[in-house]
């Protein structure tokens, strides 16, 4: 069995745990197509967020307190560019992290796509399965706010790091998008999958950004893979994250309904064949899309797994 996943973020992170063990289990092979949309240039540094939240935690590197950046990470490469007033200083890079950045950044300055970056550095960690960046060209996630009396466009990374989320937010854009490619590998994973499933990503900044890539969305909207969502949201609310901000900036009801019928049905040209939401949630409705309540807490990587098994079972 081929799977492949949209995802991105520490819960999408968190999800491919799960996705892996089961994998395993059953003899399946696992292709994750990671989001690149809070990918950020920082101090001449290349930063691919979620890449490498995947890439750390499946490499078992991931600090598990905070959810990001690496485990016993120091810091006086950032205390230094404070003490000489270095901005942008809301944005911090830990000292092993940035040997990652480094590298990337070297990388990507002689020629390398960042599909090949990727692969290089995974070549370190052994995730287990295959990390694919959705595409290989710029682009980011911009968001339309209201700061300083000004309405302005700023990066994803400026509106969730230095701003909290805090400050009043019209619009969400994936700059590049249009033009965007799918990154190399992205399109013949998804064409020789036997199931696609959407990672509980933000349905938004995660999620959004890979769809945005109009061949990528149409091989997934029309390839010959069910589709099956995994709800982001429990009881009204977010496992964790901003994904309540996005929704409700976008005027989608912060519910596991709302954001299966966000997605919509497939075959009315939307993603999903299936949508798995968690038992407290078990009288969602999605028109078009068949749906199943299972616990959904990703307590550790077994319980993840079953999860997966329940994905798996509802796109037969």
């Amino acid at each position: 069995m081929r799977i492949v996943v949209l995802t991105g973020g520490i819960g999408g992170a968190r999800f491919l745990l799960g996705v892996r063990e089961h994998a395993r289990a059953i003899g399946a092979d696992v292709t994750a197509v990671v989001n690149v949309g809070d990918d950020v240039r920082m101090h001449g540094l290349q930063i691919c967020p979620d890449l490498d939240s995947v890439m750390y935690t499946l490499g078992g590197a991931a600090d598990p307190e905070r959810g990001w950046g690496r485990v016993g990470e120091t810091w006086v490469v950032k205390e230094e560019l404070a003490k000489y007033g270095v901005e942008p200083s809301w944005f911090g890079l830990g000292d092993a992290d940035t040997a990652t950045h480094l590298v990337r950044t070297t990388m990507l300055s002689a020629g390398y796509p960042l599909s090949a970056v990727t692969a290089a550095l995974c070549e370190r960690w052994q995730p287990g399965i295959t990390l694919l960046p959705a595409t290989d060209d710029r682009l980011e996630t911009h968001v339309v706010v209201d700061v300083d009396g000004e309405r302005k466009a700023i990066h994803f990374q400026e509106w969730w790091v230095r701003h909290r989320g805090n400050v009043p937010t019209h619009n969400f854009v994936f700059r590049g998008a249009d033009t965007a490619k799918p990154g190399a590998g992205v399109l013949d994973a998804i064409g020789q999958a036997d199931v696609v499933l959407v990672a509980p990503s933000n349905p938004v900044v995660s999620i959004a950004p890979i769809l945005a890539v109009p061949a990528l969305k149409d091989a997934v909207a029309n390839g010959p893979a069910p589709v099956v969502g995994v709800s982001p949201i429990i009881g009204g609310s977010p496992v964790r994250g901003m994904a309540d901000k996005c929704l409700a900036t976008l005027e989608v009801e912060v519910s596991a309904g709302g954001v299966g019928r966000m997605y919509g049905p497939r075959a009315e040209g939307g993603l999903l064949d299936g949508w798995l939401v968690d038992t407290s949630d078990a009288q969602a409705q999605v028109p078009g899309v068949r749906t199943k309540a299972v616990p959904l807490w990703m307590k550790d990587p077994a319980t993840t797994a079953r999860m997966v098994a329940d994905a798996l079972e509802l796109a037969r």
